[in-house]
């Protein structure tokens, strides 16, 4: 059932509260959206840098600006909240926006239990190992696994993701021989799965200082995850193929000129009878 969605007022000027998107958006220029990940988890709240002339975040050069703070979206929207994650709005009284947004029995086995994410790489499941820098495989002590630092240089930023050649065999990241490679791989294939950070933000919390629910509310909390199969034809391998064999085409052909230029040597004559 519609209805007519909470405002606040942000130095005199009034913002609609919209939890479905998790954003503000000023009632008279409802283009005009202060984003959730644009702000900063406080006590009993949120805080934001907040320009008098935009009515938005601020600009480089914007000197009228001030930190605004707001409270927590179960406060200023508690039916919308009670909606959003399946609750009655009598049982929500009490609860914070972290109770509500973070999966709490996935936070109570990864805190104080100790269970560790996965992540099921094809058809293998892997421990995420914060601690130890790496993708360790279940129940394959031979293997060496994916060592974070070691896959480096195949980490998107934009994305977050880190896209891999993978030995499905040995459970382990191998990388083809790049430089010589003149054919998509039969023993490897390619998987994308997140950083990290996001396949274990409590680990990654605890392993860099902060506090463990830190960033929980915005980017949620998960213990299983799934790594996509990517095919060949969609990395930058095909392309190296192409350039590797242009180079080789180009390489016979310089060995022809060269053999073509070179003096003819003549027989050695045989001992005649």
């Amino acid at each position: 059932m519609e209805r007519d969605l909470p405002t606040i007022n942000i130095e005199g000027t009034d913002f609609i509260v919209d939890v479905t998107k998790l954003e503000l958006r000023e009632k008279s220029d409802q283009k005009n959206i202060i984003a959730f990940e644009d702000m900063l988890n406080v006590v009993d709240g949120y805080a934001f840098e907040y320009s008098l002339k935009n009515k938005n975040l601020p600009g480089l050069f914007d000197r009228e600006s001030r930190t605004v703070k707001i409270s927590e979206f179960v406060i200023l929207d508690p039916i919308g909240m009670a909606h959003k994650y399946n609750h009655p709005v009598d049982g929500i009284k009490d609860k914070s926006d972290f109770e509500l947004m973070v999966n709490q029995q996935a936070y109570d086995m990864r805190v104080n239990k100790g269970i560790l994410p996965t992540v099921e790489i094809a058809g293998h499941t892997f421990y995420v190992d914060i601690r130890m820098d790496m993708l360790r495989p279940k129940d394959d002590f031979l293997s060496k696994g994916i060592v974070f630092s070691d896959i480096e240089n195949y980490y998107d930023e934009d994305k977050r993701t880190y896209t891999i050649p993978y030995n499905p065999k040995t459970h382990e990241f191998r990388e083809p021989d790049y430089r010589n490679i003149k054919e998509l791989p039969k023993d490897l294939i390619a998987v994308e799965f997140p950083s990290e950070r996001l396949l274990d933000r409590i680990g990654w919390n605890r392993q860099y200082g902060f506090e463990l629910t830190h960033g929980l509310v915005k980017q949620g909390l998960e213990l299983q995850f799934a790594a996509k199969h990517i095919p060949w034809e969609k990395t930058f391998l095909v392309d190296l193929i192409k350039s590797n064999l242009k180079t080789e085409k180009s390489q016979q052909k310089d060995v022809e000129k060269l053999q073509q230029t070179q003096p003819k040597k003549s027989k050695p004559k045989g001992r005649r009878m």
